[in-house]
């Protein structure tokens, strides 16, 4: 038969296994996440910025890319380059069109003068012989001949002011022709819109793209939130601007401020029946929460779609935040 161990070896197992285990409690209790204040609602998500595709206006062939994945973009800096020479031939036909509508204008109105001229000199001859012919030194032959004199001057006027006016128009469209072709070719330069990050290039120099091809994919870096989910009774006692908190896995001590800024108005899962006050426990809405514009564009650096996290909403002001979900910077 075997021997069974002696007595005080058995009270000594008892005794580190005791010991471990009441180590093992104390490290618990020590590193545990207190439970929340019944204030603070929580969800767990992603952090996602929100993307903004560069895209082509107009079907061409890409002729420079000049940043490429992991780039910092600024609003305004140009991205790419597209093929233009044939809409800039065709801009110095527009251009050529405006020269040559501008010297048409110029001689109409000149003209103008001129007739203007005959005008004012038909009607001081009209005058003359109208006191003439009342004192008897000129015929009424005289005097008809100036007056239809006079009426074409004032005729030859009128068509001179037409064609001025004719002339005008077309100037004015060769000037629109310009301009379109300005704008155009403007429009074939890809800019960032916004502050962001390129996160995908999509394309390469020398492709040949459709109208609304995608060059890049940016990430707004001013746009950064989370998207949560809370159930129904949580859900309704949160408010559009509640404060809230970001808490990343890769930074669990630093919690981000942040806001609410949506609240959906149905449900997102919804079980096949609702009919009992149980069920309706179990609706989950998503709310998201925004952090504030400057505080993400400052740390854009890392800001990343995806990272995990959670989000913490403060349902009752009057609850204070404890001190693991307190800003630090």
């Amino acid at each position: 038969m075997r021997k069974s161990a002696p007595r005080w070896q058995r009270m000594a197992i008892v005794l580190v296994l005791i010991a471990g285990a009441a180590g093992g409690a104390a490290y618990w209790w020590s590193h545990r996440t207190p439970p929340l204040p019944l204030g603070i609602a929580m969800g767990n998500g992603r952090i996602e910025a929100d993307p903004i595709d560069i895209a082509t206006k107009f079907a061409g062939r890409i002729l420079e890319l000049r940043v490429d994945e992991g780039d910092r973009v600024t609003a305004g800096q140009v991205l790419a380059v597209m093929d233009t020479r044939d809409l800039e031939a065709s801009l110095k036909k527009a251009e050529a069109q405006a020269a040559q509508s501008t010297r048409m204008v110029s001689e109409a109105k000149a003209n103008l003068d001129q007739q203007h001229t005959q005008v004012v000199l038909a009607q001081q001859q009209m005058d003359r012989s109208s006191t003439l012919l009342k004192q008897g030194w000129v015929t009424r032959e005289v005097y008809d001949q100036r007056q239809q004199a006079l009426q074409g001057a004032q005729a030859g006027e009128l068509a001179a002011r037409e064609r001025v006016t004719e002339a005008e128009h077309a100037l004015d469209a060769a000037n629109h022709d310009v301009e379109f072709y300005r704008v155009n070719i403007a429009d074939n330069t890809l800019v960032a819109p916004r502050n962001g990050r390129i996160a995908y290039r999509i394309a390469n120099t020398g492709e040949v793209l459709p109208a609304g091809g995608k060059v890049f994919t940016m990430l707004d870096v001013g746009y950064v939130y989370m998207d949560i989910y809370l159930p129904t009774l949580a859900a309704g006692q949160v408010k559009i601007g509640d404060d809230a908190r970001i808490v990343l896995d890769a930074y669990p001590d630093n919690p981000i401020p942040a806001k609410v800024t949506f609240i959906a108005d149905q449900a997102q899962f919804t079980p096949k029946m609702v009919e009992t006050q149980t069920e309706r426990d179990k609706l989950m809405f998503r709310i998201r929460v925004r952090i504030d514009p400057a505080r993400s564009s400052a740390h854009a650096d890392v800001v990343r779609s995806g990272l995990p996290g959670v989000a913490y909403v403060l349902m009752d002001p009057k609850t204070a935040w404890p001190d693991r979900l307190q800003v630090r910077s």
